[in-house]
């Protein structure tokens, strides 16, 4: 009984040992971002400030609605500088269970996690917050002017810069679906109808209530997918098998 419960235990104790790498990593880039929070807030809300009428700033509509919204800023962009070290955590987590030649593949795994999510905040960022916005405002009327408090946008453009950056991780996310052997990369492929549904529910429901957002964040998705499968294919496990059984098809 202690046996079985000594491996339990160690995974218990790497995974508080991670975490607490992750956490400190968090607090430590939140900290150097709050002096420049409403630097990093002003950049994150150009494209809506941009799609307002000119002369149109964001209002507070509470006592303390700058301050945490400052500090909500800031615990952001102290979550992005630490996403080298939660990818690289992530793979110490997963690293034992990896054959010996995949536990060197550290450095790609960051290297590419971080830059697809980033890729994918830029893309929604400098693509998809104009169109979004300015379909927003486009409302206006006689009748009617967009006032957005701060608190609003800024849980609105984190939504969305988040979605994106997540949703960029698609490819990584089937490499190792592939490589693991949950699934190979025929059966993904096969898959894909039923892929292209889900991605669009996900868009709806990462998204706001209207079909644009929804549509640049799922047709992103369905590319990137089918780029995690086509790597997958190259790299997986079962290309290998693949290849032996086209070899010994003329012979059979």
């Amino acid at each position: 009984m202690d046996d079985a419960a000594l491996p339990i235990t160690d995974h218990l104790a790497e995974l508080r040992k991670r975490l607490g790498w992750i956490v400190a990593a968090l607090v430590g880039g939140t900290l150097l971002s709050f002096n420049q929070a409403e630097t990093i807030f002003g950049f994150l809300v150009k494209p809506v400030i941009e799609a307002l009428p000119e002369g149109t700033k964001l209002i507070a509509i509470k006592p303390t609605e700058i301050f945490f919204t400052y500090l909500k800023c800031a615990l952001l962009a102290g979550f992005v500088l630490s996403l080298p070290v939660f990818f690289f955590q992530v793979w110490r987590f997963v690293a034992p269970g990896l054959y010996p030649n995949e536990r060197h593949a550290a450095i790609p795994f960051v290297a590419c996690s971080t830059l697809l999510f980033g890729g994918g905040a830029i893309f929604g960022y400098l693509i998809v917050f104009p169109v979004i916005f300015g379909f927003f405002t486009s409302f206006d009327s006689s009748f009617a002017e967009s006032a957005w408090t701060m608190q609003e946008v800024f849980s609105l453009t984190t939504r969305l810069f988040l979605a994106f950056g997540v949703a960029f991780e698609l490819p990584i996310a089937v490499f190792f679906l592939a490589v693991s052997g949950i699934v190979s990369a025929r059966q993904l492929l096969a898959g894909t109808p039923y892929a292209v549904l889900a991605m669009f529910v996900v868009g709806a429901m990462l998204t706001p209530p209207d079909f644009v957002s929804q549509i640049m964040l799922a047709l992103p998705m369905v590319v990137l997918y089918l780029l995690g499968v086509g790597v997958a294919w190259l790299f997986g496990p079962d290309r290998g098998r693949t290849d032996a059984n086209d070899d010994e098809t003329p012979t059979a």
